[in-house]
């Protein structure tokens, strides 16, 4: 296969292309810190495409498993999905406690599909996603030994001495790393530049959306020039961006308001199927099943998001929750 793309961010640091075969994403950004006790940051899915391109990136750049470690920001499978596979015996690996009490739910596909019928899919529609579903099809497979880090923890790897930022929104645990010598934020998906992190809830706990608010502000708070994200380009304007992800979340509460001052009580899955989304399709019917439920994930954050403020409301009518105005 032909070399992934490698970029040298600075000195002794690389961002990796991990593709992302058939995913709207494209590529997940892999990093590499070569030193004696090389850190890899992500890894892309657990498939073979991604596996071949981080070999092609280890020969180029000889890195050596043996002395490697992992860091990785979120639960996500296009993030820690190959971790298994490159793991030596020596090898640590940097993960949160939120995201690995998920993995190691034994009842979390089974719960998240049950939810996923009472917003709104049909069973057929339900059927289809838990086989294209990518955290189903390309997550580790078997359990994994983690070294769990929290805010404030560090991990130095070469010349750069990392700290941990607990970052919640994207995934409860979501975590980045910042190296305040250099003001570096490699952010995974709590700052993506020219796409949108996706802000989901499937389950009734917490407040991704609120969460996600909040962790924006915190990083807006911090010195950094440069992100490193979990995709696309690195950026350089971190708090440029954070304002112009918060106008997007504003902007999408306000129509969540408008569709249910349109259309009274709905499901989430209705609801979403008459939001603005940025997807080449002729209406709802056309979305792949994975863009649905990404779409509806999204809906129901929003929605808990404007029920905690009083704004909505929401019932049980025949296994189906319902969302109208307060």
């Amino acid at each position: 296969m032909n070399r992934p793309v490698i970029e040298e961010v600075l000195p002794s640091l690389y961002r990796v292309e991990v593709p992302l075969p058939r995913n709207p994403l494209k590529a997940t950004n892999s990093y590499i810190l070569k030193s004696d006790r090389n850190l890899i940051v992500d890894t892309g899915m657990n498939q073979k495409e991604c596996m071949d391109a981080l070999s092609a990136a280890f020969k180029y750049l000889n890195i050596d498993l043996t002395c490697t470690d992992f860091f990785v920001t979120h639960l996500h499978a296009d993030h820690l999905g190959l971790v298994g596979e490159l793991v030596d015996a020596s090898s640590i690996v940097y993960f949160n406690q939120p995201d690995a009490e998920t993995i190691n739910n034994q009842q979390l596909w089974q719960d998240l599909f049950l939810m996923a019928g009472k917003h709104g899919f049909s069973d057929s529609e339900l059927k289809s996603a838990l086989g294209m579903h990518p955290g189903h099809r390309y997550s580790p497979k078997g359990p994994l030994k983690f070294t769990i880090v929290r805010e404030g923890d560090r991990i130095t790897a070469g010349d750069y001495n990392w700290q941990c930022v607990e970052t919640p929104g994207h995934t409860r645990g979501h975590i980045c790393l910042y190296e305040s010598k250099r003001k570096i934020l490699i952010s995974g998906d709590h700052i993506l530049g020219d796409i949108t992190p996706n802000i989901s809830s499937w389950d009734d706990r917490g407040n991704p959306l609120r969460d996600y608010r909040q962790s924006l502000d915190k990083v807006s708070a911090m010195e950094v020039e440069l992100v490193l994200p979990g995709h696309r380009s690195v950026l350089t304007e971190c708090k440029r961006r954070i304002d112009e992800l918060k106008v997007h979340h504003e902007l999408r509460l306000e129509e969540l308001s408008d569709i249910l001052h349109n259309i009274g009580a709905a499901s989430a899955y209705q609801i979403a199927s008459l939001m603005r989304w940025d997807i080449i399709a002729e209406n709802w019917n056309g979305f792949p099943i994975m863009q649905k439920w990404f779409a509806t994930g999204e809906a129901i954050a929003h929605l808990k998001y404007l029920e905690e403020e009083g704004a909505v409301l929401k019932n049980l009518e025949d296994s189906k929750i319902l969302y109208f105005l307060a």
